[in-house]
């Protein structure tokens, strides 16, 4: 079968291949890939910025159908349509593990940098990671639900959004508008989401399609004066980043009222950024950064997504084969486009 490789370490490496259809394993099953997204999780290990065991078969986000089952399965039978946890060789037994967070397991090796992922035909998961979704839900749909499943737990677990509450996201990438999509789900008054003058030329637009009426496009509209009229002075109630630019981190810090929650969601890619530290102190917020998802998270992203709450059609820029990855990456290196997915031939 053909599987998009990060071959060695190093930028670039990357390379399709022919490789062997894996067995599965005892409580493992095979899994036919039907969709898988690229995050921008694939695109830093291309360019060397994250960590990865090569060889590796990349790919996490995806959607697909039970092929096999291997010996001591028992939840599962050929022909069951699911999505995984990629929470692959999580100990178990540490402090982490045992208090429910496997997700920052210091043994986890997720698929698709740790171990293979969805970049190809097959894959192999534990059955203890799958998650069934409905027959409603397509196949393209259903390889959102990792996105998805990271800010309802970001958004709606962790800094738990309130009824009435007014909400920023800064930043309307998928994860963006995914996190805006979940805090109007979780009952918020109003989403307010900003961008730069590059986002209109795909991702503000589609904010709008999503039917979010305060887009703000930062070069022509004052966000700390347009929040401050929505707020009647107060700030916002809850500030999300997903973008992880330190000018956006400070702005935030402006936009949140005294004793407002902000929600940690983009990476800066840096080893440190300089912050209103004391800005943020004064105002006596919290602060709530996350890193992947929960258990708890998956069926209620699956059941959003079913639902129409979390719309995920229209972030779905391209459906490629996997012999189309270069120009899949290029675009979305050039931010031209939300998500990309794969549809293995």
């Amino acid at each position: 079968m053909l599987a998009l490789v990060k071959a060695a370490k190093g930028v670039g490496n990357l390379e399709l291949r022919e490789v062997a259809v894996p067995k599965p394993g005892n409580r493992e099953v095979l899994i036919e890939i039907k969709a898988a997204g690229v995050c921008g999780t694939d695109l830093h290990v291309k360019h060397d910025t994250f960590p990865y065991w090569p060889p590796v078969i990349l790919g996490h986000e995806f959607s697909g159908r039970v092929h096999e089952v291997g010996p001591g399965v028992t939840d599962w039978k050929v022909g069951d349509r699911v999505v995984g946890e990629p929470h692959t060789l999580a100990c178990g037994k540490c402090f982490l593990c045992r208090t429910g967070n496997v997700q920052i397991c210091n043994s986890k090796r997720s698929i698709g940098w740790g171990i293979d992922g969805a970049f190809t035909k097959f894959m192999v998961m534990p059955e203890h990671l799958l998650h069934r979704i409905p027959d409603n839900l397509s196949y393209e749909e259903a390889a959102v639900v990792e996105p998805a499943a990271n800010v309802v737990k970001d958004v709606l677990e962790h800094a738990k959004v309130e009824p009435e509450d007014i909400v920023v996201v800064m930043g309307p990438g998928p994860i963006g508008l995914l996190a805006a999509m979940a805090a109007r789900a979780g009952g918020a008054k109003k989403v307010v989401i900003t961008g730069t003058p590059k986002d209109e030329q795909s991702r503000l637009p589609v904010a709008r399609q999503l039917g979010f009426t305060e887009v703000l496009n930062l070069a022509e509209v004052n966000a700390l004066e347009r929040v401050q009229e929505l707020t009647g002075g107060r700030g916002a109630d809850l500030v999300v980043d997903c973008s992880g630019a330190e000018p956006a981190i400070n702005m935030g810090l402006d936009l949140i009222r005294k004793k407002g929650r902000f929600c940690a969601i983009g990476m800066t890619g840096k080893d440190r950024i300089s912050i209103a530290w004391d800005k943020a102190i004064s105002k006596d917020i919290d602060m709530f950064f996350n890193m992947s998802t929960s258990y708890t998270c998956w069926d209620r992203a699956i059941s959003l997504i079913a639902s129409g709450k979390i719309n995920v059609k229209p972030l779905i820029t391209y459906t490629e084969p996997l012999t189309n990855w270069e120009y899949v990456f290029s675009q979305l290196e050039a931010q031209q486009g939300l998500k990309a997915l794969f549809i293995p031939s």
